[in-house]
């Protein structure tokens, strides 16, 4: 335990310059947008030069761009996020609100992938170069080169408009029922998830296989354990270290591929308030949005450090 609480104060420490380097970099590239917050403001009523002006000196899109990123940093270290030009709403507010439907479906999609992987990923590294390990490699290859948002318009005009087993777009709070949710969340999780299920199968099906050849193994079915037994005890503990190390970084996707499912579906999350207020110009909601899922990305990558030391104990012992 100690040596885990060790890892984890060094990750904390390193994530404060990698923060500050996140929030920075999306500071300057708003920055340099060609967006104007006060133009956005007065929503086309034909300001003048004047109230523009004014606009930007109450804002302080005058100061300079260091003492701008003072007060950015300030206001960030308080909770704020900063206001909505257009909706004149708090974009801390508009996160909270998109936000959980964001996570419904990052979450939904990383458990379909995850079963998916680990069903066909074993599936096929026992049957290694038979016919099931061959259907199930060609499978993965063919779901590793297809888009998400490419699968999720097939999905629409297959399951959506030509069968009607599913709702093309729109969304259910879990709230006003399960099944209702299931059916609106159901495509655009499946979307999102096979390109990652895709290659988790890839990457377990080869450690699986790696592990399935080592000497422990043959001595464990060779003593009278059954196979099923050898695997699902010991092969799968050690050969899931390597794709839980790669499941961290596919989670990032998961979060970035929302951004673009979303819209094809309606879904008003994260992705959706993101790209209205590009083509809206609102740079505070796209500022607050990137910053968050970045954060995310972040918060995510260590959690799966953890977890990738408690699974490890050669780790373990080396820090």
């Amino acid at each position: 335990m100690a040596v885990i609480v060790r890892m984890l104060v060094r990750r904390l420490l390193l994530l404060v310059p990698l923060l500050l380097g996140i929030i920075a970099f999306v500071f300057l590239v708003m920055r340099f947008s060609t967006n104007d917050p006060a133009v956005a403001y007065f929503q086309g009523a034909n300001p003048t030069e004047e109230q523009l002006h004014m606009f930007r000196q109450e804002n302080g899109l005058l100061d300079p761009l260091p003492l701008r990123y003072v007060h950015f940093v300030g206001d960030l270290l308080q909770g704020d996020l900063g206001t909505s030009v257009l909706t004149k709403a708090s974009v801390l507010q508009s996160i909270t609100t998109a936000m959980p439907l964001t996570f419904q479906l990052t979450l939904l999609g990383l458990l379909i992938a995850i079963v998916l992987a680990l069903l066909l990923g074993v599936t096929a590294a026992i049957f290694r170069d038979r016919w099931p390990d061959q259907a199930i490699r060609l499978v993965s290859l063919i779901g590793v080169a297809a888009p998400s948002f490419w699968l999720a318009l097939l999905m629409i005009q297959y399951a959506a408009v030509d069968r009607g087993w599913f709702p093309p777009s729109g969304y259910v709070n879990p709230a006003d029922g399960v099944g209702p949710w299931l059916r609106t969340m159901t495509l655009p999780a499946l979307a999102l998830s096979l390109p990652v299920a895709a290659q988790l199968i890839r990457i377990i099906r080869t450690s699986v296989v790696e592990e399935l050849d080592k000497d422990y193994v043959r001595t464990a079915i060779g003593s009278g354990l059954p196979p099923m037994v050898v695997v699902g005890r010991n092969v799968l503990r050690n050969a899931l270290i390597n794709p839980l190390t790669v499941l961290g970084l596919r989670i990032g996707y998961l979060l970035g591929g929302a951004v673009v499912i979303e819209q094809i579906f309606t879904l008003p999350g994260m992705g959706t308030l993101m790209i209205n207020a590009v083509r809206d110009g609102d740079p505070a909601v796209v500022q607050g949005v990137v910053l968050t899922i970045a954060i995310g990305f972040v918060v995510v990558n260590l959690v799966v450090d953890v977890l990738y030391l408690l699974v490890n104990p050669r780790l373990r012992s080396a820090a």
